[in-house]
C-alpha cells in the first residue's frame, strides 16, 4: 500500500489528509475545483516544500519529518503529466523522450520503445510539438514520463485543456495503459466520465479533506458522498459480455445480479466491460412491469435511501446480489409507495452506458 499522510497551511487553505492507497491500479482523485486535488498531488512530488507528514510509496519512504527525511523531486521515482503537455518546443519528439530517458535512474531504451508502441506515438517522432494535436501531445508527455521508469505516475488533469472530441481519442490510450502496464498510478480529475472509465481506486476531496475513498464501483454509489449529489450520481458495474443478438445489434452483458442490453458496438462474448448506470435513468416498481418498452429489469432490495440535492427528491441505493445501484425518485413516489429499507423491488433501466 502507499500511505500519505500531509499537512499544508495556507492564509487561505488547508489541507490535512491520511490515506492508504493500493499500490496497482488507478486511483482517481476527484473533486470540484478547489477542493485540493492538485494541491495533494503537488504534496506527492515534492513540490511544496511547507508541507508536513508522511511519505511512503510502494514501500520507499520519500517523506517522514518525524525521522528528517526529505527526499527532493529529482531524488523520487516519479513521472509527472500536467494540465499542459509542457514539451520542449525546440526539439522533436524523439528529442523530448530522450530527454526523459536520462532522467531514469537507469535508463532503459527499451522501456521507452514500450511506451512508444502502446501510446501509437511511433509516427509522430521527427514533429515538433507545434506540430501536434493537443491528444498527440499528451500522449507524447505521457510517454516520456514513462520513460523515466517512474514508481508511481502522476497525472494532474491531462485532459482538462481538450476538447470532448480530443478527450474521447485520448481515454482509450489511457484505458490501454492501465490495462497493460503495471505502472501505479495518481489521477487528478473532476471529470465523472473520466471516473467511470479509468478509476480503479476512488478517492473523493472536498475542501482539503477525503470524504471517501475505496474501490470506485462502492465509492460510486455511496449516497453520503459529493459525488453521489447531482446529475452524475450513478453506479458503475463491472461484467462480462454473454451474447449477442446479430438481428437487433444487442448485446448481453451479465453480472452478479443480473443482466443488461446495451447497444452492441463490435463486442466479443467473454470480454470484460464495464457499464455506467445513472440514478435518473432508474425508476422502481413494486412489481414486475408488463407491456413496457424497458428491457433491462432487475430485482433489488433497497439498501438506504438518502436526500438529495433537491427536497423534492429522493436518492435510494439498491443491492441486487453484490452489486450496487442507484435510483432517483420523488419524495412523494417514496411515501406513496411505502419504500422502506429492506423493500424487496424492481429496478427499471432506461439507459445503460457502456464505458470500456
Amino acid at each position: 500500500m502507499h500511505h500519505i499522510q500531509m499537512r499544508l497551511q495556507r492564509s487561505d487553505f488547508d489541507l490535512s489528509v491520511d490515506v492508504q492507497l493500493p499500490s496497482q491500479g488507478i486511483a482517481v482523485i476527484y473533486g470540484a475545483s478547489g477542493s485540493g486535488k492538485t494541491t495533494l498531488l503537488r504534496c506527492v512530488a515534492g513540490l511544496e516544500k511547507q508541507a508536513q507528514g508522511r511519505i511512503e510509496i510502494a514501500g520507499e519512504v520519500w517523506q517522514d519529518d518525524a525521522l528528517g527525511i526529505y527526499k527532493a523531486v529529482y531524488q523520487r521515482p516519479l513521472g509527472y503529466v500536467f494540465q499542459e503537455a509542457s514539451l520542449f518546443d525546440h526539439l522533436d519528439v524523439q528529442a523530448n523522450l530522450q530527454f526523459g530517458l536520462k532522467r531514469s535512474h537507469n535508463p532503459q531504451p527499451q522501456v521507452l520503445e514500450q511506451a512508444v508502441s502502446l501510446l501509437g506515438i511511433g509516427a509522430l517522432l521527427k514533429r515538433k510539438p507545434h506540430q501536434l494535436s493537443g491528444g498527440e501531445r499528451q500522449r507524447v508527455a505521457i510517454a516520456r514520463a514513462l520513460a523515466t521508469q517512474p514508481t508511481l505516475l502522476l497525472l494532474d488533469e491531462p485532459l482538462a485543456s481538450l476538447d470532448q472530441a480530443r478527450r474521447q481519442d485520448i481515454l482509450p490510450w489511457l484505458e490501454k495503459m492501465r490495462d497493460e502496464l503495471h505502472v501505479p498510478m495518481l489521477y487528478v480529475s473532476h471529470a465523472a466520465d473520466e471516473v467511470a472509465r479509468l478509476a480503479d481506486t476512488l478517492v473523493v476531496m472536498q475542501n482539503g479533506r477525503i470524504q471517501a475513498v475505496g474501490p470506485v464501483a462502492q465509492v460510486l454509489t455511496s449516497v453520503r458522498v459529493p459525488l453521489s449529489v447531482g446529475d452524475d450520481a450513478g453506479a458503475l458495474i463491472s461484467g462480462q459480455v454473454t451474447q449477442r443478438d446479430e438481428r437487433w445489434q444487442l448485446a448481453c452483458i451479465g453480472f452478479d445480479g443480473g443482466q443488461f442490453w446495451v447497444p452492441d458496438t463490435g463486442l466479443v462474448a467473454g470480454q470484460s466491460v464495464r457499464v455506467r448506470v445513472l440514478a435518473r435513468d432508474v425508476s422502481l416498481s413494486l412489481g414486475v412491469a408488463s407491456q413496457t418498452s424497458i428491457q433491462n429489469i432487475v430485482p433489488c432490495v433497497i439498501e438506504s435511501l438518502g436526500a438529495d440535492q433537491h427536497p423534492s427528491q429522493a436518492l435510494i441505493k439498491l443491492r441486487c446480489a453484490s452489486t450496487s445501484l442507484l435510483a432517483r425518485v420523488t419524495a412523494r413516489a417514496v411515501a406513496d409507495l411505502g419504500l422502506t429499507v429492506g423493500l424487496q423491488v424492481w429496478a427499471q433501466v432506461k439507459s445503460v452506458a457502456l464505458v470500456k
